[in-house]
């Protein structure tokens, strides 16, 4: 799969995961939701890898290459914790937005690591700094299904975002890294079993896993879909981290633009605006590294 077609069926799939996992964290809570992605997302993968791809005919894989996968699996954990958090008590235009910084981290980190960045590309992360500061700094008093957002809560949802933002992107950049030598499924799978370790089976030991009937639907949908986007995105990663990374990014507008339609979100013009930046500096990203 190209990096460029890699990257969109990521992004559709971050996309549709922001909607369903705003819904379940907002009904259960962002810990549940993220228990029971990880529980899902590892009974989707754990067939596909042993049946498809056993683990014995795996050529010549160090087990530090697996150690990797299971620290960017920690990171994706973490983000996705902080992300469920935000989404809660946010505006999903905002946190996605946010959010969707992740992939200009990994494309960062690339750079840092040796990737050469090319000209024209600074600027650009600007254009996305200071979209993400107007997006952050601007709320106050969105509205969503009747509900208005205070601008206490508009700021901590944008901490969460931003903080996951970093926990994401260092997760992308990681996995991208051992997708060259593993396949997706296995650099998928050991993020997953962390996860079941690090938040399923503790909140279990705490009886505090109760996920509503309500909920239930979106935290399969969401375990469902990104499996499908993390999976698209180490295949795309093989070839092209910095392209994979930013287009995958741009679920963050097909997100808000759901969310306008479907959660009757309205937000502040400066949010806007914010939100128009990020946009327009992962396309240029997207279009210097392509």
């Amino acid at each position: 799969m190209p990096p460029i077609v890699a990257g969109a069926v990521t992004a559709v799939a971050y996309a549709i995961s922001t909607l369903t996992s705003a819904r379940a964290s907002r009904i259960a809570g962002p810990v549940p939701s993220v228990a029971g992605v990880m529980v899902v997302g590892s009974i989707l993968l754990l067939p596909v890898a042993l049946l498809v791809t056993p683990l014995p005919t795996v050529p010549a894989v160090a087990a530090s290459t697996f150690a990797w996968s299971a620290v960017a699996g920690a990171a994706n954990v973490g983000g996705l914790l902080l992300a469920y958090a935000g989404y809660r008590i946010g505006a999903v235009g905002v946190v996605s937005t946010i959010g969707s910084t992740e992939g200009a981290i990994a494309a960062v980190i690339s750079v840092l690591a040796g990737q050469v960045l090319a000209a024209g590309s600074g600027p650009a992360l600007a254009l996305v700094a200071i979209g993400v500061m107007l997006a952050a700094t601007g709320g106050g008093h969105e509205l969503e299904e009747g509900r208005t957002i205070e601008r206490r809560q508009s700021l901590r949802a944008a901490g969460f975002a931003g903080c996951g933002a970093l926990l994401l992107g260092i997760g992308l950049f990681v996995a991208g890294q051992v997708s060259t030598t593993l396949p997706a499924a296995w650099v998928v799978l050991p993020g997953r079993i962390v996860g079941v370790a690090l938040v399923t089976i503790p909140v279990t030991l705490m009886g505090r896993l109760r996920i509503p009937r309500a909920a239930l639907r979106y935290v399969l949908a969401t375990g469902l879909v990104e499996v499908i986007g993390l999976t698209s995105f180490s295949i795309g990663a093989r070839q092209d981290i910095a392209v994979t990374s930013v287009l995958g990014s741009m679920f963050a507008p097909l997100a808000a633009l759901a969310a306008f339609v479907l959660f009757k979100e309205r937000l502040a013009r400066r949010q806007v605006l914010g939100i128009a930046l990020v946009v327009a500096g992962i396309a240029i990203l997207g279009a210097l590294t392509v």
